[in-house]
């Protein structure tokens, strides 16, 4: 795929629009805050503990709807705790002023959506989360909800990052059909369908784990401590001999993909959800795959998509295979300048059933 107005921008693009104010920061960003397709967001020195969620709305700031809902602040710089079934709003460190023709979106990270840190942004004027109009001019906000764990956080941590778009970027089924033949997507056979479709494996490990489930009662986690913390002391291993599982209400779960996926270095691709009527449970808090993941040009020989899995009204029974959400798959403008895995340290390149990287 040659070179493209249209499309998700790359990490030379970042750059550029890091150098001509397109994209402000208070503080100067190192290269490895740029992603192959998006750019980490850190957190700025406070936060608001907030009675509510809230979006400001059309003509409102988020400065003007904190004096609605903060209920006290908390000052990060040494570092403060934000507690499990807390929500706080902490400015970002970074602002836009996009054109016209730039339109941005917003996920959680991986690790904070394997951490069940239920992490989005607000802009000013905002109507949806994570969704930046194009010619957005204003700073930028987290919003922060920790649902499994309190944490420790600080200044200049980096809980979600953006991805620019230009145009329209979103390849069509038939598009997904013609790359899949010329390089197999997955590695098994591709239910394409809205997007590429992938299913939940629960075929058990030589221990017999399928999963993961957070332990209700549990200690701090230092979001800076990596490869730090016993895995046992936080979570519960999920075991299954039959090919099936029975998800409980409210509780958060870590299960892993059936299909390793491929995601050429000319495309990203985002995790949607799959259509509600298959179960009420959502199956994905970080949703962004960079050029790269799981490609061999980059490292990979397929990645499986780790699935971040909560569980709404009703218990529900989830099978070995079961279609459970898609990708997406996008075009870039160009092939970035660095691709996931090949010579950033990666932490989940050729990963499978894999817990985030602050545990053992």
């Amino acid at each position: 795929m040659n070179s493209t107005t249209q499309g998700v921008l790359p990490s030379q693009t970042i750059r550029d629009m890091l150098a001509d104010g397109r994209i402000t920061a208070t503080q100067p960003v190192p290269d490895g805050q740029i992603q192959p397709a998006s750019l980490d967001l850190r957190l700025g020195n406070v936060a608001w503990r907030v009675r509510a969620s809230f979006l400001p709305g059309a003509g409102s700031t988020v400065a003007d709807r904190l004096q609605d809902f903060a209920m006290h602040s908390i000052d990060l710089t040494n570092g403060a705790v934000l507690e499990k079934g807390c929500v706080y709003v902490v400015p970002l460190m970074e602002g836009l002023a996009l054109p016209e023709t730039i339109n941005a979106v917003a996920n959680a990270k991986s690790s904070t959506g394997r951490l069940d840190l239920f992490t989005r942004l607000i802009t000013d004027s905002g109507t949806e989360f994570d969704r930046i109009e194009a010619g957005y001019e204003g700073p930028l906000y987290a919003e922060i909800s920790p649902r499994s764990f309190s944490v420790l956080a600080r200044p200049g941590m980096r809980l979600n990052q953006i991805r620019f778009r230009q145009g329209q970027v979103v390849l069509s089924d038939d598009e997904l059909r013609a790359m899949d033949a010329e390089q197999a997507l997955v590695d098994v056979e591709a239910h394409i369908d809205n997007g590429l479709g992938f299913s939940v494996d629960l075929t058990p490990r030589k221990d017999g784990i399928v999963g993961y489930r957070a332990k209700p009662h549990t200690g701090l986690i230092d979001l800076d401590r990596i490869a730090f913390y016993d895995p046992s002391e936080f979570w519960e291993p999920v075991r299954t001999q039959n090919g099936s599982m029975i998800l409980d209400p409210g509780a958060f779960y870590i299960l892993v993909s059936r299909e390793a996926v491929h995601v050429p270095p000319d495309c990203a691709a985002e995790m949607a959800p799959y259509l509600a009527m298959v179960g009420e449970f959502r199956v994905h808090y970080a949703g962004f795959f960079d050029p790269g993941f799981g490609h061999a040009a980059a490292g990979g020989q397929g990645s499986r998509g780790v699935l971040e899995v909560r569980c709404h009204e009703a218990p529900f029974a989830l099978e070995h295979g079961q279609i459970v959400g898609r990708l997406v798959y996008e075009r870039m403008t160009e092939v970035p300048d660095i691709l996931y895995g090949k010579d950033m340290g990666s932490n989940y390149q050729g990963q499978g059933l894999k817990l985030s990287k602050h545990f053992r």
